[in-house]
């Protein structure tokens, strides 16, 4: 029998997507999830076509219309991220809805794509059937049926289990899923500060520097083998403290990010984040300037959760526009060791460059120490991202990364803290150092290109240093007295909490809300959550970190140091 015009087009629509089908089938393999994933594909796609085949006009073109908008958003998103379009993933899409028009203008070109096939379905679907085909009242409520079963899927899942499947219902049962999360959350609005603080001035600076994608076990404070970081060294105007391996908050840089801004429990984060005062106040709140020196982003662009009400809390935003890639992390060190030395007591909070992928050519070329190291010359302006374009994961190729991970680590650490201690005047300044998260690099020959962010991690990717540096001329907190026992032994969990006593808050009210300071036992149970974005009932995954199999990166890997 001869396919009308309609079936054709929204078949069309629908196969475009075939190698994503094929992905699902092959991933879930011959178990009973192929199954479900079959029943869900077949009973999606039949619901398109009954809708398409309303009788009434202004139903279906209305439908048409909605399912239409549906496949551009989530089509266009994953054309610009390259990765699914899962319930978080729109949630943050909803947070950033204030940048819809910066964002049309940098990717118009895959919106236009995605409407261009969205059109098909919008077409295929408006288009009046030529004849009734499906009369049944109880098969013309298949759609609706559909539509319900497809969103306690979702929340059965968490917020995925919509991938490989037709695209026309996802963000319908997204947008469902929202309101019911709202009508449950009781976080209410954000709080005032609550916590009472010493009626004295602050007289020093505090700074706050957050690297980015560094693995704890490759640096020479925790590893006799380790790269050259700087912060081994012995210093006549102030105190380096290692801390040694901590447990960083997750594995992908936005929950650690937003969390470090607004503290949190392993028990409590999501209600401390969402109801209580950011960092940015705090620090105002006890007479500091606030200042947030963001390296990886630059145009104003926020990350990490920021938000425009986050941000005016911020005295001073400063990106570095006309920055190379490769030099930020070092302009970086330039602008703090002006403020330093401006004799002005200041909150900086620094997000570095770091060593987050692509790694090729994040180091100039005297710092080629360790080889062979990947090709250089093609990622010159790229801060972050997930693409592996010439990068197939080969053991030669993961050896090759880990060299040029070691020469980016001399160079925006090693050379960053180089800068810092010969420069600034860090006699009355407090420095708290970490991570956002570690890296997995594949020592162990595992298979894939991913360094982090992994569903099921490795421990190596939630291992972090933690380095406090603090200058003579201050006191801030009994640090050695607990020191031996917190060593290898604490997280991110405990850096808010020291924060807010440095600046002279009460200290048995900040433990109360937000947990153990450095100064103290820190008690800590040494995880990060594989699952910082449990949703919808689902329970949070603790990974946890056991010191005595941590990888210890190969010295096979290069064949001549410089």
């Amino acid at each position: 029998m001869k396919l009308p015009i309609k079936s054709i087009l929204i078949l069309a629509y629908i196969a475009k997507d075939f190698d994503i089908y094929l992905y699902r089938l092959d991933y879930f393999g011959l178990s009973a999830s192929v199954g479900i994933y079959l029943f869900f594909f077949i009973l999606l796609t039949i619901s398109v076509f009954i809708v398409a085949n309303i009788k009434n006009n202004f139903v279906r073109i209305i439908s048409g219309i909605i399912f239409f908008i549906c496949a551009v958003s989530y089509d266009s998103y994953q054309r610009i991220m390259l990765e699914p379009f899962d319930y978080n993933a729109f949630i943050n899409m909803i947070d950033a809805a204030g940048s819809a028009g910066e964002a049309f203008q940098q990717y118009s070109r895959f919106y236009f794509i995605s409407a261009g096939f969205g059109l098909l379905l919008l077409i295929g679907i408006i288009l009046k059937p030529k004849k009734q085909i499906y009369t049944s009242s109880y098969l013309q409520t298949i759609p609706i049926f559909s539509f319900l079963l497809f969103t306690f899927l979702i929340f059965y899942k968490g917020g995925s289990g919509a991938l490989g499947l037709p695209s026309i219902y996802t963000p319908l049962s997204y947008s469902s899923l929202v309101l019911y999360e709202l009508s449950q959350d009781d976080f209410g609005t954000r709080e005032e500060i609550k916590i009472a603080r010493q009626n004295t001035d602050m007289d020093h600076d505090i700074i706050f520097i957050l690297d980015e994608s560094v693995s704890a076990n490759y640096m020479d404070i925790n590893n006799s083998n380790g790269v050259y970081t700087g912060l081994k060294s012995t210093q006549s105007n102030c105190e380096i403290l290692n801390y040694g391996y901590a447990a960083s908050v997750a594995n992908c840089s936005a929950s650690t990010n937003l969390t470090l801004r607004y503290g949190g429990t392993r028990e409590n984060y999501k209600k401390i984040i969402y109801s209580k005062p950011s960092i940015w106040q705090y620090a105002k709140n006890a007479g500091l300037k606030t200042i947030y020196i963001d390296a990886q982003r630059t145009e104003g662009k926020l990350q990490n959760g920021m938000t425009n009400g986050e941000q005016k809390d911020i005295d001073e935003f400063i990106q570095f526009d006309t920055v190379s890639m490769q030099n930020r992390d070092q302009e970086a060190a330039n602008v703090l060791i002006d403020l330093i030395n401006n004799n002005t007591n200041e909150f900086i909070f620094i997000n570095k460059i770091g060593l987050h992928f692509p790694i090729h050519d994040k180091y100039p070329d005297e710092f080629l120490k360790y080889e062979p190291a990947l090709p250089r010359g093609d990622w010159l302006d790229v801060s972050d991202t997930g693409l592996r374009t010439g990068f197939g994961g080969s053991p030669e190729e993961w050896i090759q990364y880990r060299n040029s991970y070691r020469n980016t680590m001399e160079w925006n650490i090693g050379r960053f803290f180089d800068k810092i201690f010969a420069e600034a005047n860090l006699t009355n300044s407090l420095i708290i150092y970490t991570s956002d998260h570690g890296q997995d690099l594949h020592e162990r020959n595992n298979p894939g290109v991913d360094t982090h962010c992994s569903s099921d991690p490795l421990i190596e990717e939630g291992l972090v240093p933690l380095v406090i540096i603090e200058g003579n001329n201050l006191n801030t907190l009994n640090w050695k007295n607990k020191f031996v026992k917190n060593k290898n032994k604490s997280s991110h969990y405990n850096i808010f909490p020291t924060l807010l006593k440095i600046m002279k808050y009460d200290s048995t009210e900040v433990a109360k809300v937000y947990g153990n300071s450095l100064d103290i036992e820190t008690k800590d149970d040494f995880t990060f959550n594989k699952y910082w974005n449990a949703r919808l009932g689902i329970k949070p995954k603790w990974k946890k970190i056991n010191l005595e199999k941590i990888v210890s990166p190969p010295l096979s890997d290069f064949i001549n140091e410089k």
